[in-house]
């Protein structure tokens, strides 16, 4: 069990970054955002493994992925976190830029 959480944390870093070189603009985020972010992102691409190509199908909707697919879904959650927090910067009436 530690292993895997380990294992899932040192994935997580690599994805996050990954996702953030990859995705042009700055994003002021600490290495445990950056983490959170990959970790999020291999659900994500798990979950895409899941439902596009039938992957693992005893294993639910809900697991971890691979390298590739953790970027892939750390990139979507990134762009997804920079929508939501552009939105709520622009209803307060800050200037996003």
């Amino acid at each position: 069990m530690i292993g895997f959480v380990l294992y899932l944390l040192l994935l997580g870093l690599v994805a996050g970054f990954l996702a953030r070189l990859l995705v042009p603009g700055r994003d002021p985020m600490s290495i445990g955002g950056t983490i959170v972010l990959g970790v999020v992102g291999s659900f994500i691409g798990g979950f895409l493994g899941w439902a596009l190509f039938g992957k693992d199908l005893s294993q639910g909707a809900l697991q971890p992925s691979g390298i590739i697919g953790s970027v892939i879904g750390a990139v979507i959650a990134l762009l997804a976190y920079r929508a939501v927090t552009r939105r709520r910067a622009a209803s307060r009436g800050f200037n996003s830029w």
